[in-house]
């Protein structure tokens, strides 16, 4: 039985959407779609969105300058479509973020996380490393950090996907680099910028089972 074809948008507002795009379109049956208005996100075909990474302040000045934050809010606390935060997107997807600018951001919310932005430090403290992802396989997945964030405490409801260990013995948080909650998926990384797309599967097939669920609600 072949896969359902599913539509997914990538938030197409600031940072790394041309690359998750790409990724996207080497997988069987998902066509992607850049999303910057309204009526994109409103848009009733669509399946699942992805908030790329990029620059987290900067993301949400303009997406509220596009208009664009209330229909991401109500994508996110609905929680019947799939949505994907990697690196900045996770932040906006969290519920409360430390080290925020002066004068805040805004954060969509939905995710029951709070995050440390730029927990690594600058762009020159960016690197690369295997970190162990039981949900993709046995093999490591080479993770690419570009001033992640990391998530230091969740609620209960929160599934661990992956995370470092600790700083050292006397730190309090732990650093969860990918989680889930439902319909939310959120890493600190950025999968779009390796050649190995088993994330971007994994979240394809979360797609896929919410598309089916709903079709078969609306068929009973």
């Amino acid at each position: 039985m072949a896969s359902p074809a599913v539509k997914i948008g990538v938030l197409a507002l600031q940072g790394a959407f041309i690359e998750h795009i790409h990724v996207l379109g080497r997988i069987e049956n998902v066509t992607a779609v850049q999303i910057r208005t309204p009526a994109e996100v409103n848009d009733p075909t669509l399946d699942a969105l992805i908030i790329p990474g990029g620059e987290s302040t900067t993301m949400g000045l303009v997406a509220e300058r596009s208009g664009i934050v209330e229909p991401l809010r109500l994508w996110a606390h609905q929680g019947v479509k799939p949505v994907w935060g990697t690196c900045a997107g996770m932040i906006l997807l969290a519920n409360s973020a430390l080290q925020m600018k002066i004068g805040g951001q805004p954060l969509l919310g939905g995710l029951d996380v709070c995050v440390d932005r730029n927990h690594f430090g600058a762009q020159l403290q960016s690197f690369e490393m295997p970190v162990s992802i039981p949900v993709l396989g046995e093999e490591p997945f080479q993770a690419v950090f570009i001033r992640a964030p990391v998530i230091v405490s969740h609620k209960p409801n929160v599934t661990v996907i992956a995370k470092l260990e600790k700083k050292n013995a006397d730190d309090e948080h732990e650093r969860i680099i990918a989680a889930r909650q439902s319909n939310l998926l959120a890493t600190a990384f950025h999968p779009e910028l390796t050649g190995d797309s088993r994330f971007h599967r994994y979240f394809v097939e979360m797609v896929r089972t919410s598309k089916l669920a709903r079709q078969q609600t609306a068929s009973s």
